[in-house]
């Protein structure tokens, strides 16, 4: 399956579970939707039900929920948005990205029930099942006889002067115990190629201590028991919320601080061929992926910018402090235009991902 083809159905699924919530509490709150579309017009095929037309369109790259009366019009019909309560179209505004992270919840929930990629420490549950367990590099200290030696991080450690290594604990009481003679490392790559590297520690640079320098933590496929999976899936969708959250205020602030990033974008582009990637190490990573993508396209909608659902919540509210609605030609153009800044960003994004990824973008999206 190519790697285009799982990059829209990750995307087609992530955009219509997020306009399914919007569809749906309109529906509830007594609005009409003039037309739930599947991709973006042009229009490939369309039926009529019940006042609404469903619509399958040619370019596959998200889809729409239009509501009748959502740009100020028809303030006086009832079936329209613009003449409900502030409440009633808070619900509606909030409802993609609440459906977003309900979808996040229940990847992981499902994620946890078969088993899930995770770090495997003191904090497990007595009831986790535990399979594939392995000690991965995490870091590698620049400047360390590990560093020098070309281990990356990311490998997995195979065994250390031939024997074999199962959980990081053991790993590093063989390390303390042995390192100043020398030792023998054998690690697998992504490529499943196995190498061997000759180490003996010495003093690192800058970090007081002594060691060959690399940082390493067991991991293995983590499953639990229905009703814990589910608690572990709502656990893990709040606490990468939080992550994303404090990695988005730390990106901000070091934009207005230092002027500069420290972190890389991805756009579509690279957001594709890193769909690629990620299915190539089997279904449970993709659909950790999916789940985290899910997490982060809640998070951007919320941002209160115009054109996302954030942005219109904060002319709700500003509606509501003023005790009446906004000039509506203000508010159109001023979605108007935060829709074409955030198409210049994707643009500008996307020229950065061709650059950066080159040919590997073409064959990951063909292969």
């Amino acid at each position: 399956m190519s790697t285009l083809f799982l990059f829209l159905i990750v995307l087609s699924l992530l955009v219509f579970v997020h306009e399914v919530g919007h569809f749906v509490m309109a529906k509830r709150m007594g609005m009409r939707v003039e037309e739930f579309g599947f991709g973006f017009p042009p229009r490939l095929w369309g039926i009529k039900r019940a006042g609404t037309m469903y619509s399958i369109n040619w370019i596959p790259l998200g889809g729409f929920v239009k509501i009748k009366g959502e740009s100020g019009e028809d303030a006086t019909e009832p079936d329209s948005f613009s003449s409900k309560k502030a409440w009633r179209r808070f619900l509606v505004l909030v409802a993609g990205v609440a459906m977003n992270m309900v979808l996040a919840v229940v990847l992981y929930c499902v994620g946890y029930m078969v088993g899930m990629p995770g770090v495997i420490d003191g904090n497990l549950s007595s009831s986790a099942r535990v399979r594939d367990e392995a000690v991965v590099i995490m870091e590698v200290y620049p400047e360390s006889p590990a560093a020098r030696a070309g281990v990356v991080g990311g490998d997995e450690i195979v065994s250390i002067d031939g024997r074999v290594i199962t959980n990081d604990i053991e790993a590093r009481e063989y390390f303390a115990q042995h390192t100043p003679e020398g030792v023998e490392l054998v690690v697998s790559g992504d490529d499943g190629t196995y190498r061997t590297y000759m180490l003996t520690s010495e003093e690192l640079a800058g970090a007081g201590m002594t060691g060959i320098g690399i940082g390493f933590v067991s991991t293995g496929i983590v499953s639990y028991p229905f009703f814990q999976a589910v608690a572990q899936g709502v656990w893990t969708t709040c606490e990468l919320t939080v992550q994303i959250v404090q990695a988005f205020y730390g990106l901000i602030r070091e934009l207005v601080v230092h002027q500069e990033l420290s972190v890389d974008l991805s756009g579509p582009v690279g957001i594709a061929v890193m769909t690629g990637e990620v299915a190539a190490m089997g279904l449970i990573y993709l659909l950790q992926f999916t789940a985290v993508l899910s997490i982060n396209l809640a998070f951007i909608n919320i941002l209160p910018f115009p054109a996302l659902d954030g942005g219109r919540i904060l002319f709700l509210v500003i509606e509501k402090l003023r005790g009446r609605a906004l000039n509506q030609r203000f508010e159109i153009a001023a979605h108007n235009l935060g829709f074409m800044l955030l198409m210049v960003l994707v643009v500008l994004v996307t020229y950065k991902d061709l650059v950066t990824f080159g040919d590997e973008i073409l064959g990951a999206i063909i292969k």
